[in-house]
């Protein structure tokens, strides 16, 4: 039989019926990939299919606002308003009342209303200021006698160097340093007795020193233990007493004339070697400060008996005294100056360099540094 003649083939290992006659196992088949892919959790990664424009971008996420924080900015810009509204009413009303007062020129009698609470008012705007620092730099520049003129509650005091001594000065010149005497003036009595008990406390033991209620531009009698000049031969006038060193700090804002009142400091020094320490406040570098100063000059006046708006360095230059030594502070209000006597063709290096009175180009010097 065929089937006998047949050819056996092997039966292919662990392959049972008709199975057991295939030699190879199909190929298995891989699945197609997408034309697309997204990924909700990675969407920057999808790809899209080239014939496929991608999605609209989804919508920005809305803004979202915490509510404390509303209610928040809310009152604050509402007290900050209300605050701004405030102040502007407050300034345009103070400035309306300032101009309709008639303040006299000489507004030194309010010192004997001031005197008591003087102090008290005018501390905490020094030490902002550091005003102490700038006493202190020129008050301890005095040497021999020493006139104080506007001395008032002697805001001055614990910063002189009473007493005579050998020292050098900054060029390493031997001099002699401190103050023999001093003479304290003013025309608050009331003030006057407030800086004697100041004094009397500070220095118990030292004797050259007077104090005096009247007008400095009165005649001043010499330090204590020193005789008077004696008239001169074409007059019978005792001749002006004239000291080493003269001390005026925030006086010219209260005197009617100021410039004759500065010239005539002039004569009260030594024309060789005498000076005159000035610390003085009044018109800024600016104009929009300027005008305000100016606005509420008369109410200050009136109150404080100061006339904050004058043009310091206008005074001292038409007083004709030499500037040895200038600056200014706080935006151009605070002014210093070393003055002495003008001498016919001298002119120091120092006053030629610093005693322009110029704007300060330091932004610095806004905050009294």
């Amino acid at each position: 039989m065929a089937s006998q003649g047949a050819k056996r083939l092997p039966k292919a290992a662990g392959l049972k019926g008709p199975s057991a006659l295939r030699t190879k196992p199909r190929p298995k088949q891989i699945p197609a990939a997408p034309l697309s892919r997204t990924s909700p959790n990675n969407p920057s990664h999808c790809q899209y299919s080239p014939t496929q424009p991608p999605p609209p971008p989804s919508p920005p996420r809305p803004w979202s606002v915490n509510p404390k924080a509303l209610t928040a900015w809310t009152i604050a810009a509402f007290v900050f308003s209300t605050y701004g509204t405030y102040l502007y009413v407050s300034y345009d009303k103070t400035v309306k009342n300032s101009k309709s007062l008639s303040v006299p020129d000489d507004v030194a009698d309010r010192y004997d209303k001031t005197a008591t609470n003087f102090d008290a008012e005018v501390n905490m705007a020094e030490q902002v200021m550091s005003m102490g620092t700038k006493r202190r730099e020129l008050v301890q520049r005095a040497r021999g006698n020493v006139l104080e003129v506007a001395c008032g509650t002697g805001r001055n005091m614990k910063y002189y160097s009473l007493g005579e001594k050998r020292g050098t000065n900054k060029d390493g010149k031997a001099e002699i340093q401190g103050c023999r005497s001093v003479t304290f003036v003013d025309l608050s009595g009331r003030m006057v007795q407030i800086a004697k008990d100041k004094f009397e406390q500070l220095y118990p033991e030292f004797r050259m020193a007077a104090f005096r209620t009247q007008d400095a531009m009165d005649p001043i009698p010499p330090p204590p233990n020193t005789a008077a000049i004696q008239p001169g031969p074409l007059t019978s006038e005792p001749q002006k007493y004239q000291f080493d060193t003269v001390i005026q700090t925030m006086g010219l804002c209260s005197h009617p004339n100021p410039v004759a009142y500065l010239t005539h400091l002039g004569t009260l020094v030594k024309p060789e070697r005498g000076e005159i320490l000035l610390l003085e406040h009044g018109r800024s570098h600016y104009k929009w400060l300027n005008k305000v100063l100016d606005d509420l000059a008369p109410a200050h006046a009136d109150r404080h008996g100061c006339w904050w708006n004058r043009d310091i360095g206008e005074i001292v230059r038409e007083s004709g005294l030499e500037v040895v030594e200038s600056k200014r502070w706080h935006m151009g209000t605070t002014w210093k100056f070393v003055l002495r006597p003008k001498v016919p063709g001298a002119e120091t290096e120092e006053g030629h360099e610093n005693g322009k009175g110029g704007k300060n180009s330091t932004w610095l010097s806004w905050f009294g540094l």
